[in-house]
């Protein structure tokens, strides 16, 4: 019989002892008796591994707690400064992400595998940056929609083939509301990479309306009435210049435009309404439209 079915395992014993002791020719019951003597004489590091492990479990389990509570603090901070609202959603789902890597990090620091887990990511650091790219840079434009503030949360705007109100700007994605109540979330990357029209970054807006009458018309006659219009439309900004001008001289038709302005709130409102009064009192002076 073979040395090995003369030992007891001890401490000293390896886990190639152990697998040639379980490959041998003993006996079912030998290697039964070997693998619980193995068992027992590693239990002193079993239970150290446990203590780790439990520690480790209790440090994230507090960690989550102290990692709310961080957020909370940080939520509360931006809040007592007045934190304009895009850059306060922006910096709340970045800390999130911190705060959670934190406290990964810890816990691997505690389970032995920290300085693994950071060369690692030292040594693929160059895949993970080219995994990352697009993600890095959403994050990079979230980053200069903040400084360059081309638009904040409640503006509303058109970009990337998208138009309506933003709701928030978070660290990789810009969320908007759509007329019709649809949520579209738009990269930031792509964002700042497209053209951004702003509707709403001023307090008043040029109110602009295109229409046409024959060319039989009496265009003086047209501009009185639609001024007359203008003056009593309470939507508009009276203080500002009014204009009922020939923009175009078609074929057919001459175009006329309307010019006034609005604040930008009413903006939507004063076109409406200016359209359906326009309509309504060319009409009833018989001077027709197209």
């Amino acid at each position: 019989m073979v040395w090995l079915l003369q030992m007891t395992a001890s401490s000293d014993t390896t886990i190639e002892d152990l697998a040639d002791e379980l490959s041998s020719s003993a006996s079912s019951q030998e290697k039964t008796n070997f693998l619980i003597d193995y068992l027992m004489a590693q239990r002193g590091v079993v239970l150290d591994f446990l203590k780790t492990l439990l520690v480790a479990l209790i440090v994230y389990l507090i960690g989550r707690h102290i990692v709310k509570f961080c957020l909370k603090l940080t939520r509360k901070w931006m809040e007592k400064h007045e934190v304009e609202i895009s850059v306060r959603n922006f910096i709340m789902s970045f800390a999130k992400v911190v705060y959670h890597l934190l406290l990964i990090f810890v816990v691997a620091w505690i389970l032995g595998i920290g300085a693994t887990i950071v060369a690692v990511v030292g040594s693929a650091g160059l895949a993970i940056g080219l995994a990352l790219q697009g993600s890095l840079s959403n994050l990079a434009g979230g980053v200069l929609i903040l400084l360059l503030k081309p638009f904040k949360a409640g503006d509303y705007i058109v970009t990337a083939g998208v138009e309506g109100t933003v709701q928030s700007i978070d660290i990789f994605y810009t969320k908007i509301i759509t007329l019709d109540n649809k949520v579209v979330m738009v990269p930031n990357g792509t964002v700042t990479a497209q053209n951004i029209t702003n509707t709403t970054n001023e307090e008043k807006r040029k109110v602009l309306i295109d229409f046409m009458v024959s060319y039989d018309t009496d265009t003086d006659r047209v501009r009185e009435l639609l001024f007359t219009v203008m003056r009593e439309e309470p939507l508009l900004c009276q203080e500002e210049p009014m204009e009922v001008v020939i923009s175009r001289l078609a074929p057919v038709h001459v175009q006329m435009q309307l010019r006034c302005w609005a604040e930008t709130q009413d903006y939507s409102a004063a076109v409406a309404g200016m359209n359906e009064k326009i309509k309504k009192t060319l009409q009833e002076h018989n001077i027709s439209i197209s």
